[in-house]
């Protein structure tokens, strides 16, 4: 497995979504059919549970209501 590009790098800890949600980021982990990196993330309302996205989508700019930002933006405690 050394052969594998190293995974992105993205802090633990918790992230807002830009429609308001609140999301607790684990690791960033690989798919084992494509090997894309993927961010493993639970939400932190509702009945919880564990989510996967892309990391280039979880990452990415997003154009909102009010201009360009984050899609998740961390939150400092």
């Amino acid at each position: 497995m050394s052969d594998l590009p190293a995974l992105p790098v993205l802090p633990p800890g918790r992230y807002r979504h830009f429609k308001g949600g609140l999301y607790e980021v684990l690791d960033v982990v690989r798919s084992s059919e494509t090997l894309q990196p993927m961010v493993l993330y639970r939400a932190l309302y509702g009945e919880g549970g564990l989510w996967v996205r892309p990391y280039a989508m979880f990452v990415e700019p997003i154009a909102a209501t009010d201009g360009v930002r984050p899609r998740f933006a961390p939150v400092e405690d």
